[in-house]
């Protein structure tokens, strides 16, 4: 409105601090502040990652050849009765607990097991109980702040604060290939079959079987594959086409680029 436009004044403000990149003398000491800060914390981050040759301060049961559990981790307890398979990958401030309390005897077998291949997403939870466990197959991918447990609270009692009942149990499975969406829910006595899609925001409970699309709190099967008639009801876009074998990424970004430039 009869002056500069509003995305002249970052501009402006941007030039008067770098020139052709290089931060101004004025603003020297931030910028190497910055610069500081960042490269000790991607220094943190490599680092504190654990791995199956540095586990850092845990004793997991078993970590599997590639896996890395990122830095920071969220609340991590109850490790000598954690499996993790392969090549999994698990992103920051994931909770990974055996048990409800650090420090108890479990028994002799594992309570919560991840597969090979396993991504677990930012702030995701994964929480087994003593006596119930939890196993996610192999190549399951969830999305961040995805919430899976076998124990949850009760409230039987309706004169007793809910958080000082005793929790009502049961084991998860979670069948191999199944892709589950940000802050879905899973919880105790689920049975989710394989190759299963749990929509972001879904609250899962009983039993879901192979090849189903959930949704919804409490999640309902929306989509199903049917071996004669394929998926029902039709997906409404075409399958993406793979990538064929033998393309780098290299060849990937030109092409990528070319697409830009025709448009």
């Amino acid at each position: 409105m009869g002056g500069r436009s509003q995305e002249a004044v970052p501009s402006a403000r941007a030039r008067a601090h770098y020139r052709d990149g290089v931060p101004s003398i004025r603003n020297l000491p931030a910028a190497l502040a910055s610069r500081a800060v960042h490269g000790v914390w991607r220094l943190a981050q490599q680092a504190g990652a654990v791995t199956a040759e540095h586990q850092g301060p845990y004793s997991f049961r078993r970590i599997g050849e590639g896996t890395r559990l990122a830095f920071p981790q969220g609340t991590v307890f109850g490790t000598p009765w954690i499996e993790l398979g392969a090549h999994c990958v698990i992103g920051r401030e994931v909770t990974l607990s055996a048990g409800m309390l650090p420090g108890l005897d479990l028994g002799p077998a594992p309570v919560v097991t991840l597969g090979d291949g396993v991504v677990l997403g930012r702030g995701s939870h994964v929480i087994g109980d003593a006596q119930r466990s939890v196993v996610i197959g192999d190549d399951v991918y969830c999305g961040p702040y995805v919430y899976v447990t076998s124990t949850n609270h009760s409230y039987d009692d309706p004169h007793e604060p809910v958080g000082k009942q005793w929790p009502r149990s049961a084991p998860v499975e979670i069948g191999a290939g199944s892709w589950l969406g940000a802050g879905s829910v899973v919880l105790p006595g689920a049975r989710l079959g394989r190759n299963v899609v749990v929509a972001a925001g879904a609250v899962v409970r009983g039993e879901v079987p192979d090849h189903a699309v959930v949704a919804g709190a409490p999640a309902r099967i929306v989509r199903r594959w049917d071996a004669e008639r394929g998926w029902q009801p039709p997906l409404r876009t075409p399958a993406p086409e793979p990538v064929p074998a033998g393309v780098t990424s290299e060849e990937l970004l030109a092409a990528a680029q070319l697409a830009a430039d025709a448009e």
